[in-house]
């Protein structure tokens, strides 16, 4: 993952600030669903350039910042200032982070690029103080078998799988691979983890963007993209 975003970090970063998907979408029910954060020590997990973190900082949290991609932590660094505490990590890694540091961490779109969730849901647990959140967004899964029914046969919705997304951003190739699991593989991840599970959430795109892309906000709203979950730390 981190020579993928390396190659393609500054168009990501691009599309990630003002996109249908990401700025109308993903980061504000990210954001709904943390709640107040006012003085919380919070952990984002795969921050990319920074975008969810300034929000976050913003609402007043303290916010560390983690990715495997050096590419998209120096346009982290650019957003955020000298000061804001960035580090290259890899979350199939152990944390470099005490244990019960943090009160939350926010793993937007990031845990569908791992194979194995247990050692990664198992560290992220370990950094969490008790009763701490993992809020965390993947791929909805009924989104990725819509996907494969268009393009070819469609997929065993049960099986786990993974698969490559291709395309185009602000001219620049970009290449994604994902692994696809079903809602209960995800569940039995995060219950086995010691996670209580406090909301799953299909949320739909901010009002505003209904006239800033009228074509495309009547698919997402009415069909799901992502899923989101609040997680409790035991």
């Amino acid at each position: 993952m981190t020579a993928a975003y390396d190659d393609f970090a500054g168009a990501y970063a691009a599309e990630n600030e003002t996109s249908l998907m990401n700025a109308y979408y993903e980061r504000p029910a990210a954001l709904a669903l943390a709640g107040d954060v006012a003085g919380r020590r919070i952990l984002d997990a795969g921050c990319g350039s920074g975008p969810l973190f300034a929000a976050l900082r913003e609402e007043g949290a303290v916010v560390t910042g983690i990715d495997q991609s050096p590419a998209m932590l120096e346009l982290a660094r650019q957003r955020l200032g000298e000061d804001a505490d960035l580090r290259v990590a890899d979350l199939a890694d152990p944390l470099p982070f005490a244990d019960g540091e943090f009160d939350d961490v926010v793993a937007s779109l990031v845990l569908h690029y791992l194979r194995d969730w247990d050692p990664v849901l198992a560290e992220v647990r370990r950094v969490l103080k008790p009763g701490g959140r993992l809020i965390a967004s993947v791929n909805h899964p009924m989104m990725v078998n819509l996907t494969h029914r268009q393009e070819g046969p469609r997929p065993d919705y049960f099986e786990q799988y993974t698969w490559t997304d291709e395309f185009e951003l602000h001219g620049e190739k970009a290449r994604m691979t994902f692994w696809n699991k079903p809602l209960h593989a995800m569940t039995d991840a995060f219950t086995a983890a010691g996670f209580r599970i406090a909301v799953i959430s299909e949320p739909h795109p901010v009002p505003a963007a209904r006239e800033l892309f009228p074509g495309e906000f009547e698919t997402l709203d009415t069909f799901p993209s992502f899923l989101f979950f609040v997680l409790e730390a035991g």
